[in-house]
């Protein structure tokens, strides 16, 4: 079964010094970055999503430092697509489906669970999927928003954790 790993918005707008810190936006990065690194070695194709703003200035600015992607993301997913979004949908009005070809299972990661994760998951146009969020591998705003949140996924779809996909 070919498997991809969907990373979505490790971007330095949610990281400390960024206009919309996380909650353990670091612990995630680098769980996220190990993540990448066994996928990898399984196999696993990688594809990275980056959130752009059609805004000259504010969150996401295309100009901006917050709009860039994490180095170490960067250096973990070396040589894999990087696909840019406007939406919380990550499919929606770009060519990430020309990316997933062959792909049966689709694992979502990434930040903003309640908002980019979830619409991505739930999205019409990842149906032909077989979609799972890996819950420890995402965060939001605060603790209670990405728990609310996965707990109301799991209603929709498999929640799993990064030891369940790769061990």
């Amino acid at each position: 079964m070919t498997r991809t790993l969907l990373v979505i918005d490790i971007q330095n707008e949610y990281f400390t010094g960024g206009a919309l810190p996380l909650w353990q936006a670091e612990e995630t990065e680098a769980r996220i970055v190990a993540a990448i690194g066994k996928a990898r070695g399984r196999g696993d194709r990688v594809v990275l999503v980056r959130h752009v703003s059609a805004a000259a200035d504010g969150l996401f600015a295309a100009n901006g430092h917050g709009v860039g992607i994490r180095p170490a993301i960067l250096t973990a997913a070396a040589d894999t697509p990087v696909v840019t979004k406007a939406h919380a949908d990550a499919f929606q009005r770009n060519d990430l489906a020309a990316h997933l070809g062959g792909t049966a299972e689709l694992l979502i990661v990434g930040m903003m669970t309640q908002n980019c994760v979830v619409f991505t998951a739930l999205s019409g146009l990842a149906k032909g999927f077989q979609v799972k969020v890996v819950g420890d591998l995402c965060t939001a705003p605060v603790e209670v928003v990405h728990r609310i949140a996965l707990n109301a996924l799991g209603s929709k779809l498999p929640v799993s954790t990064a030891d369940e996909v790769w061990s």
